[in-house]
């Protein structure tokens, strides 16, 4: 038996772009669902580190390049979002780190990097005097210049807690039988079908959406989509917990001339309340293909050559790899902006960092607008509530894992 049901929008993937992009299409007034195959925010988003940042790693080499100026002005977004007056309501979510920190080493390469980096950014970053450090950094052993950041860190697990507590009834699990993509026999326009059980869910919509992250490219191959090709970028990133470790968010920038920040260290808890050091960065990026204990052993050796002053001995660590889902763009490594294709009535989408899921709304629903894509008002024929079963929320790794 073949049931049909319709809507406007279908988003696929409950990370933070499907999230927000949810969200802002039901706040226009959208009829608008999203499926999600595994757990709510359990692949990209819940294994970033939560920076919303302005754009500093990207100027690194003395100029304001695109990326950097595509993201200049999130962080202050973001803020006006948290506080209840921007254009998505995110208050609920928890700031771990009002502004971050840039950790300059002695060395005159290390410095002067940081001091291009903060000239292209126009005077927002901000050098402290070492009277007004904070307590970890008053502690230093080694010789170096600390700066504050216009970033600022979210805890990723109740940002999605709140987007996603407003649309339970609108996040379902995706059967673990195969999604099929075909026409709707009018027009050019794709139509989906679900097999569940005893049941075939045959469901159109004026906008199908992969916002899935790495799940994307097996979307694409669904439906047959002559683009966009797919990259990954694996991380392998470290974690360690200890009882007595400080809050602790900083970019340490390292002696060569790469953009990337030798180490980015932000602090969370698990499910004791005990802090977790996660760390990402360059060690993080190098660091693949190296087993858990060498990665591992790299970590614990950056930490005390970085912070001698500081004693991890004592410290659990563990490390797992994550994949950075892109679309793969012609001569570049990566898009420097939230970046989203379409063919037919599919839109395929990736914000590429956290950062810039609200620019990729605003791109989705330009391109609504443009297409001149109006709510409808006929209600769906079934409930999909009493057929498919709800998402559920996923959780940071550090409360998944025991540590080693």
């Amino acid at each position: 038996m073949t049931l049909r049901y319709s809507t406007d929008i279908v988003i696929f993937g409950g990370g933070i772009a499907g999230l927000w992009l949810l969200n802002s299409l039901r706040e226009a007034g959208y009829q608008a669902i999203l499926f999600e195959r595994h757990t709510i925010g359990g692949g990209q988003t819940l294994a970033s580190q939560g920076i919303i940042h302005g754009g500093l790693k990207y100027a690194l080499q003395g100029s304001l390049t695109g990326a950097a100026q595509a993201i200049a002005a999130m962080p202050e977004r973001w803020r006006q979002c948290l506080a209840g007056e921007g254009d998505m309501d995110l208050r609920g979510t928890q700031v771990l780190c009002e502004h971050y920190y840039m950790w300059s080493g002695a060395s005159m390469r290390s410095k002067l990097k940081s001091f291009l980096g903060s000239k292209s950014l126009r005077g927002r970053v901000d050098t402290i005097p070492q009277a007004e450090y904070p307590l970890f950094f008053q502690q230093a052993s080694i010789k170096g210049t600390l700066y504050q950041l216009p970033d600022f860190v979210v805890d990723s697990e109740s940002l999605i807690d709140v987007l996603a507590g407003r649309q339970q009834a609108h996040l379902f699990s995706l059967p673990d039988q195969v999604v099929e993509f075909g026409s709707d026999g009018f027009s050019d326009a794709r139509t989906m079908k679900l097999t569940h059980r005893e049941h075939d869910i045959e469901i159109s919509a004026q906008r199908f959406i992969f916002a899935a992250g790495e799940g994307n490219k097996g979307l694409i191959n669904a439906a047959g989509l002559g683009k966009p090709q797919t990259q990954v970028r694996p991380l392998n990133m470290v974690y360690l917990k200890m009882p007595g470790l400080p809050q602790l968010f900083v970019h340490c920038i390292g002696d060569s001339f790469s953009l990337t920040p030798r180490l980015t260290v932000t602090s969370h808890q698990d499910e004791s309340g005990e802090t977790v050091w996660y760390l990402g960065g360059d060690i993080a990026e190098t660091g693949v293909g190296k087993t858990d204990a060498g990665q591992i052993d790299r970590a614990r050796q950056l930490l005390c050559e970085l912070f001698p002053w500081i004693d991890v001995t004592a410290a659990e660590w563990r490390c797992f790899t994550i994949n950075r889902a892109e679309p793969k763009v012609e001569n570049e490594s990566r898009p420097e902006d939230a970046y989203f294709t379409k063919e037919e009535n599919i839109l395929v989408t990736w914000p590429t960092k956290l950062t810039l899921a609200p620019a990729l709304s605003d791109q989705i629903l330009a391109d609504l607008r443009k297409d001149k894509i109006i709510p409808s008002i006929a209600a769906p024929e079934i409930t999909l509530e009493a057929i498919l079963k709800p998402a559920v929320i996923g959780a940071p790794e550090w409360h998944l894992g025991t540590t080693t």
